[in-house]
Formats: structure tokens, C-alpha cells, sequence
């Protein structure tokens, strides 16, 4: 069966963010290259300011993947921080959802509070402190 991973894009900061994100969940990056490792050539020269950006990172998160790149060149500035998606997570436990949401809290801000729902989930949403959407929830039923 599909799975789904979230590609996330950032203005400069993508490693930063992503180190962040491996000190949440652990692991270790199962890639992670920059712009400037990208072959130039006469149609494509990367700027200066570009090349030590990242191109792509993956961090493997459980059985999905969480995958990221900053912009760079004429594609920086139709970038719009962390409002088009929202990254969901669903915890094996209660203590997991508290743990993961609190630590994405770090810097960050509280969307909804980390609760039990009319819908029977315990689920919380919140804004980390670089502009990404998290969604963390938890069901005893599943």
C-alpha cells in the first residue's frame, strides 16, 4: 500500500529546522545534500548565496519519511512559511503525544490544546518556531 510523507520547504533555515526535528523524533538523516553539490552547467550555475542550502534532506520517522529542502533562486519568493500543510502525527500512546507535542512546542505556539476530543481522539495542534503546522493525536480505539 502508498504512504504518505510530507515534503517541507523552508527560506534558508531547512537544516536548522531539520536538526530540530532529529532531536524530536531521533534517527538520522538518510540524506542530506546541497545545492551546490547539483552539476552546473550552462543553462543551470548556482549563485553563491544558494550553494550551501539544502537541496534535500530525509529523515526517517517510523515507517513514513519526513523530507525537506530549502528555496533558492527565482522559487524563494513564491514561498509562503508553514500555512499550506499541516504535518500529522499519530502516537503509539498517551505519553508519546504529550512528549512529541511538547517538544515541537519548543519556541513555538499552542493552535488548539493538546486534549480529548468529541471525536474520541486525544489531539492537539500547534505552530513550531520556524511557521510548520503540526497535528498530534492519539486514539486508544486503534
Amino acid at each position: 500500500m502508498a504512504t504518505t510523507n510530507i515534503y517541507l520547504n523552508f527560506d534558508g533555515n531547512c537544516e536548522e529546522a531539520f536538526n530540530f526535528y532529529k532531536s524530536v523524533f531521533g534517527g538520522e538523516f538518510s540524506y542530506i545534500g546541497r545545492f551546490g553539490d547539483m552539476p552546473e552547467s550552462e543553462d543551470y550555475k548556482v549563485s553563491e548565496t544558494d550553494k550551501n542550502k539544502v537541496m534535500h534532506v530525509s529523515l526517517p520517522i517510523g515507517s513514513s519519511v519526513l523530507m525537506g529542502s530549502d528555496t533558492g533562486g527565482d522559487w524563494a519568493a513564491s514561498l509562503i512559511k508553514g500555512n499550506n500543510f499541516s504535518v500529522s502525527v499519530t502516537a503509539d500512546n498517551k505519553e508519546e503525544a504529550d512528549n512529541v507535542f511538547n517538544a515541537l512546542l519548543e519556541g513555538g505556539q499552542i493552535t488548539m490544546p493538546l486534549e480529548t476530543t468529541f471525536w474520541g481522539d486525544y489531539f492537539g495542534m500547534l505552530t513550531d518556531k520556524f511557521g510548520i503546522n503540526w497535528m498530534v493525536s492519539f486514539n486508544e480505539e486503534q
